[in-house]
């Protein structure tokens, strides 16, 4: 079932032929694509082609992020089947595995993560900002390789949306799956992108950039 449509993607950038990597962006619930695409006016990302699809309604699935799975199907389904468009309509574009980025803040950071550990190959990057894998904790998930994909992992200690122990729990995850795991844990209450999450990202992008 698609629930989300991808020809409603912001796309800003180079023309994925000419780009020396793709970025995909993925905004937290109760926002916009319009919103998470100002991310790509804190990154080196001139020479990228960048993607910001919009969930339907302002949300990629309906419950929260640690409910049982089920409860957020068919959203969360098609939300994964919308990123997996994009990734391989980059890497249809010419674009390399290990040049396809995929971010995400809160509810799109989740995303991004799920995306990946369901979807392993070596990516760019994967960045969860303010997120962590979907699902309640103790959930069944199958053993997934990630090849060293750098992943990040950040939220503050005391997020109101983001409880620390599925932080904390999903970090475990990740590092068991083969990745380069950056966490990030933040003091304080706040929900939102921190310097450290934009240096992290900068960092990785401005690798392609020299490698291009």
């Amino acid at each position: 079932m698609s629930i989300h449509d991808v020809s409603q993607t912001l796309r800003r950038g180079k023309p994925l032929a000419e780009a020396a990597g793709a970025l995909i962006l993925l905004h937290g619930r109760g926002a916009t694509a319009d919103d998470i695409i100002g991310l790509e006016d804190y990154l080196p990302a001139e020479n990228l082609a960048v993607a910001a699809p919009q969930a339907t309604q302002f949300t990629w699935y309906p419950q929260r992020f640690f409910v049982p799975l089920a409860e957020n199907e068919p959203w969360l389904s098609s939300a994964l089947a919308l990123v997996d468009r994009l990734v391989n309509e980059a890497r249809e574009g010419g674009i390399p595995d290990d040049r396809i980025g995929i971010a995400g803040f809160s509810q799109g950071g989740c995303l991004a993560l799920e995306y990946a550990h369901r979807n392993p190959k070596r990516y760019g990057f994967v960045a969860g900002l303010s997120s962590a894998l979907i699902g309640p904790e103790g959930v069944s998930r199958k053993p997934s390789d990630l090849l060293q994909t750098p992943v990040l992992i950040a939220c503050a200690d005391h997020d109101p949306h983001i409880p620390l122990p599925l932080v904390e729990e999903s970090a475990g995850i990740l590092a068991g799956s083969n990745t380069a795991l950056t966490k990030q844990i933040f003091r304080g209450y706040d929900h939102t992108v921190f310097p450290e999450e934009i240096a992290w990202l900068t960092e990785r992008i401005s690798g392609w950039n020299k490698g291009a």
